[in-house]
Protein backbone atom coordinates (compact mmCIF):
# COMPACT_ATOMS: atom_id res chain seq x y z
CA UNK A 1 0.00 0.00 0.00
CA UNK A 2 1.32 3.57 -0.83
CA UNK A 3 0.07 6.74 -0.19
CA UNK A 4 1.14 9.75 -2.41
CA UNK A 5 1.08 13.11 -1.38
CA UNK A 6 -0.08 16.15 -4.92
CA UNK A 7 3.20 17.25 -5.85
CA UNK A 8 4.31 13.31 -6.28
CA UNK A 9 1.37 12.31 -7.85
CA UNK A 10 1.96 15.45 -10.31
CA UNK A 11 4.92 14.58 -11.18
CA UNK A 12 4.80 11.55 -12.13
CA UNK A 13 1.95 12.35 -14.01
CA UNK A 14 3.81 15.12 -16.12
CA UNK A 15 6.67 12.65 -16.95
CA UNK A 16 4.22 10.43 -18.20
CA UNK A 17 5.11 8.00 -15.86
CA UNK A 18 2.56 7.44 -13.19
CA UNK A 19 0.09 5.15 -15.11
CA UNK A 20 3.14 2.27 -15.40
CA UNK A 21 4.74 2.49 -11.86
CA UNK A 22 0.39 2.23 -10.37
CA UNK A 23 0.37 -0.98 -13.11
CA UNK A 24 3.47 -2.26 -12.08
CA UNK A 25 2.46 -1.61 -8.28
CA UNK A 26 1.56 -4.69 -6.13
CA UNK A 27 -0.75 -2.85 -3.90
CA UNK A 28 -3.42 0.03 -3.12
CA UNK A 29 -2.57 3.03 -3.94
CA UNK A 30 -4.16 5.70 -2.23
CA UNK A 31 -4.70 9.73 -1.79
CA UNK A 32 -6.20 11.39 1.39
CA UNK A 33 -9.26 13.78 0.49
CA UNK A 34 -6.86 16.73 0.53
CA UNK A 35 -4.75 15.47 -2.07
CA UNK A 36 -7.71 15.19 -4.69
CA UNK A 37 -8.72 18.50 -4.31
CA UNK A 38 -5.04 19.98 -4.75
CA UNK A 39 -4.90 17.67 -7.83
CA UNK A 40 -8.22 19.52 -9.14
CA UNK A 41 -7.56 23.09 -8.27
CA UNK A 42 -4.70 22.98 -10.71
CA UNK A 43 -5.15 23.30 -13.99
CA UNK A 44 -2.72 21.33 -15.95
CA UNK A 45 -3.54 17.94 -17.98
CA UNK A 46 -2.12 15.47 -15.72
CA UNK A 47 -5.49 16.02 -13.98
CA UNK A 48 -7.17 14.22 -16.75
CA UNK A 49 -4.47 11.23 -16.33
CA UNK A 50 -5.35 11.60 -12.66
CA UNK A 51 -8.97 11.59 -12.91
CA UNK A 52 -9.18 8.44 -15.32
CA UNK A 53 -7.28 6.51 -12.65
CA UNK A 54 -9.35 7.40 -9.94
CA UNK A 55 -12.41 6.74 -11.89
CA UNK A 56 -11.20 3.34 -12.66
CA UNK A 57 -10.10 2.42 -9.14
CA UNK A 58 -6.80 2.69 -9.69
CA UNK A 59 -5.79 5.11 -7.26
CA UNK A 60 -8.74 5.45 -4.02
CA UNK A 61 -9.34 8.35 -1.91
CA UNK A 62 -9.37 7.65 1.31
CA UNK A 63 -10.92 10.36 4.65
CA UNK A 64 -8.39 10.67 6.87
CA UNK A 65 -9.85 10.45 10.38
CA UNK A 66 -7.62 12.21 12.89
CA UNK A 67 -7.53 16.03 12.26
CA UNK A 68 -5.48 16.36 15.35
CA UNK A 69 -2.98 14.18 14.10
CA UNK A 70 -2.62 16.38 10.79
CA UNK A 71 -2.40 19.84 12.78
CA UNK A 72 0.67 18.41 14.35
CA UNK A 73 2.23 16.92 11.58
CA UNK A 74 1.29 20.29 10.12
CA UNK A 75 3.14 22.36 13.11
CA UNK A 76 5.99 19.68 13.59
CA UNK A 77 7.15 19.95 10.29
CA UNK A 78 6.27 22.52 8.96
CA UNK A 79 4.44 20.72 5.66
CA UNK A 80 1.24 21.41 3.77
CA UNK A 81 -2.29 20.00 4.96
CA UNK A 82 -1.86 17.52 1.97
CA UNK A 83 1.80 16.31 3.01
CA UNK A 84 0.46 16.21 6.79
CA UNK A 85 -3.17 14.05 5.48
CA UNK A 86 -1.00 11.83 3.26
CA UNK A 87 1.08 11.01 6.64
CA UNK A 88 -1.71 11.00 8.58
CA UNK A 89 -3.61 8.55 6.18
CA UNK A 90 -0.57 6.04 5.91
CA UNK A 91 0.07 6.01 9.25
CA UNK A 92 -4.11 5.38 9.53
CA UNK A 93 -4.01 2.14 7.00
CA UNK A 94 -0.73 1.20 7.80
CA UNK A 95 0.81 2.36 4.16
CA UNK A 96 4.07 0.71 3.40
CA UNK A 97 5.51 4.00 1.70
CA UNK A 98 4.65 7.54 1.20
CA UNK A 99 5.36 8.96 -1.81
CA UNK A 100 6.42 12.26 -1.23
CA UNK A 101 9.20 15.09 -2.92
CA UNK A 102 8.44 17.89 -0.38
CA UNK A 103 11.89 18.08 2.21
CA UNK A 104 10.02 18.69 5.24
CA UNK A 105 7.54 15.98 4.51
CA UNK A 106 10.68 13.45 3.82
CA UNK A 107 12.22 14.47 7.15
CA UNK A 108 8.78 13.79 8.99
CA UNK A 109 9.17 10.30 7.23
CA UNK A 110 12.49 9.61 8.39
CA UNK A 111 11.55 10.40 12.13
CA UNK A 112 8.29 8.58 11.49
CA UNK A 113 10.20 5.52 10.66
CA UNK A 114 8.05 5.45 7.51
CA UNK A 115 9.41 4.53 4.24
CA UNK A 116 9.28 6.88 1.55
CA UNK A 117 9.86 7.53 -2.11
CA UNK A 118 10.16 10.01 -5.03
CA UNK A 119 9.63 10.94 -8.36
CA UNK A 120 13.14 11.01 -9.17
CA UNK A 121 13.46 7.32 -7.54
CA UNK A 122 10.77 6.10 -9.01
CA UNK A 123 12.03 6.79 -12.61
CA UNK A 124 15.13 5.09 -11.22
CA UNK A 125 13.29 2.20 -10.07
CA UNK A 126 11.68 1.76 -13.60
CA UNK A 127 14.94 1.50 -15.46
CA UNK A 128 15.94 -0.92 -13.29
CA UNK A 129 13.11 -2.99 -13.44
CA UNK A 130 13.33 -2.71 -17.43
CA UNK A 131 10.23 -1.26 -17.39
CA UNK A 132 11.56 2.32 -19.56
CA UNK A 133 15.05 2.30 -21.55
CA UNK A 134 17.86 4.53 -20.25
CA UNK A 135 17.57 6.95 -22.95
CA UNK A 136 13.91 7.20 -22.42
CA UNK A 137 14.68 7.61 -18.37
CA UNK A 138 16.89 10.27 -19.16
CA UNK A 139 14.38 12.37 -21.17
CA UNK A 140 11.76 12.21 -18.56
CA UNK A 141 14.41 13.09 -15.83
CA UNK A 142 15.27 16.04 -17.77
CA UNK A 143 11.38 16.80 -17.97
CA UNK A 144 10.75 16.15 -13.97
CA UNK A 145 13.98 18.54 -13.76
CA UNK A 146 11.86 21.44 -15.20
CA UNK A 147 8.74 20.85 -13.49
CA UNK A 148 10.17 19.89 -10.19
CA UNK A 149 12.73 21.15 -7.47
CA UNK A 150 15.25 18.89 -7.75
CA UNK A 151 19.32 20.02 -7.05
CA UNK A 152 21.98 19.99 -9.36
CA UNK A 153 23.39 16.73 -6.85
CA UNK A 154 20.02 14.85 -7.19
CA UNK A 155 20.03 15.07 -11.16
CA UNK A 156 23.47 14.09 -11.54
CA UNK A 157 22.72 11.13 -9.18
CA UNK A 158 20.21 9.79 -10.63
CA UNK A 159 21.94 10.19 -14.33
CA UNK A 160 24.60 8.19 -12.37
CA UNK A 161 21.98 5.58 -11.51
CA UNK A 162 19.98 5.33 -14.19
CA UNK A 163 23.43 4.97 -16.64
CA UNK A 164 24.28 1.62 -13.97
CA UNK A 165 27.19 4.00 -11.77
CA UNK A 166 25.30 4.96 -8.98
Amino acid sequence: MIVFDSSTLILLAKIDILELFISNFHGKVLIPEKVRLEVFAGSGEERLLIGKLMEDKRIMTLKVRNSRQIKKLMDDFNIDAGEAEALTLAIQEGANIVATDDRNAIRACKLLNIDFITAVAVLIRAVEKTLIGKDEAIIKLQKLQSVGRYSKEIINDAIKQINGGG
